[in-house]
């Protein structure tokens, strides 16, 4: 009997220790209690670029490498970054220049990139030469796109196939020159090798949004300005989008998360988005809703697409979903990993996102496709 009182005080304090809360920021409120957590690297710093797409996603692929038993990698954003601008500057120079260039994309282009070009380890492929510590893509993008201007002009009535290995050029000199291997388990191997040998098969992998101005059930080209690629995304209502997020984190699944952040009730610095009531809110409000748990808004489909359609919801910022909690009053928020650092942050490059702001300003996630609950999955004919 002992032994029995023994052992089941040992398991309430293991559930206790488990069950501790965490909080968003100093002196807060919240107390968001820890439902689920899913494998994931260190918090990285995509300084000052458009990259979070390719910070997002790898983030996301080194969790995703993690349930698959590959241990923790550290994966090269710049990489991908790189190859991104030239198949870029491809589809702008065949569209005449009528399409989107810049540091901006999209979860699918990583993808894009591995099935053309495989990936490297970060330590292969760093973009910072110089003696950088940060990246900074501004200069590069002009520069970038000033020869693609200049190239639409034709000053010789048609294009010159050297403009490609001038491209080129200035991607080396600036993010330094491509790496023809990289290192896998101490053997030198192409990056098209190392995606393969890691067991990366980005046609596991599938977009999912909620928009009323497409069927349900169906595949549409997603509206926003970094999709340049064109890629289509798989159309549910509202409440299966965050059914398929549940499971997925339920099942050891994390999710690849494109969002917008521009609006007053998200803070990274607070570590905390969530949706108020009202849209306009006094310097008292806001610095409220950051600190003390309150009844938010409840979105519905038909408010989650005025906002896409009013232009309030934009493709701000891709990020990663690692793990959900509940605050005190029971209401569900998500860990979300982001790519800021860890500065000015005092949950280490995390904050939390309420189901509702989640709702509200998606607009589209990336998971696997074993992480979508089979219901939902037949009705898109992935199963």
């Amino acid at each position: 009997m002992k032994k029995l009182i023994f052992s089941l005080s040992l398991l309430f304090l293991f559930q206790l220790s488990f069950a501790q809360t965490r909080t968003n920021k100093k002196d807060s409120k919240y107390e968001f209690t820890i439902e689920k957590e899913i494998g994931n690297t260190e918090v990285k710093n995509q300084g000052s670029t458009g990259t979070c797409w390719s910070f997002s996603t790898l983030s996301f692929l080194e969790s995703e490498l993690e349930r698959m038993g590959k241990g923790k990698l550290n994966l090269s954003e710049m990489y991908i970054a790189r190859r991104a601008y030239t198949m870029k500057a491809e589809r702008f120079v065949r569209m005449m220049g009528k399409t989107n260039f810049g540091q901006g994309g999209a979860f699918h282009d990583v993808m894009n990139v591995i099935r053309e070009h495989g990936l490297v380890a970060d330590a292969a492929y760093s973009g910072l030469i110089y003696g950088q510590s940060k990246h900074h893509h501004a200069e590069l993008e002009e520069v970038l796109m000033a020869m693609l201007n200049a190239l639409m002009k034709m000053p010789e009535g048609k294009l010159n196939p050297a403009w490609k290995s001038a491209f080129e050029g200035v991607l080396d000199a600036y993010l330094g020159k491509l790496p023809e291997k990289t290192e896998l388990n101490g053997k030198q191997v192409s990056p098209k090798d190392y995606a393969m040998q890691l067991g990366i098969n980005p046609d596991d992998y599938v977009e999912i949004s909620s928009f009323t101005h497409h069927p349900f059930y169906s595949e549409f080209v997603l509206e926003v300005p970094d999709n340049w690629a064109w890629n289509t995304v798989f159309n549910v209502p509202l409440d299966e989008m965050e059914q398929i997020v549940e499971n997925a984190i339920r099942n050891n699944y994390s999710v690849a998360w494109a969002s917008d952040v521009s609006e007053p009730y998200f803070s990274h610095k607070s570590g905390l988005a969530v949706v108020p009531e009202k849209d306009e809110l006094t310097k008292e409000e806001k610095e409220s809703i950051f600190m003390q748990p309150f009844t938010q808004r409840k979105v519905t489909q038909e408010m989650r697409q005025k906002s896409f359609d009013n232009l309030s919801t934009q493709d701000d910022h891709g990020m990663h979903i690692t793990g959900m909690a509940k605050d005190q009053n029971g209401a569900r928020y998500y860990i979300v990993k982001n790519s800021w650092g860890t500065e000015n942050n005092e949950c280490g490059g995390y904050f939390y996102c309420s189901a509702e702001y989640l709702k509200l300003k998606t607009t589209c996630i990336m998971v696997h496709k074993s992480a979508i609950p089979e219901a939902i999955a037949k009705k898109l004919k992935l199963k």
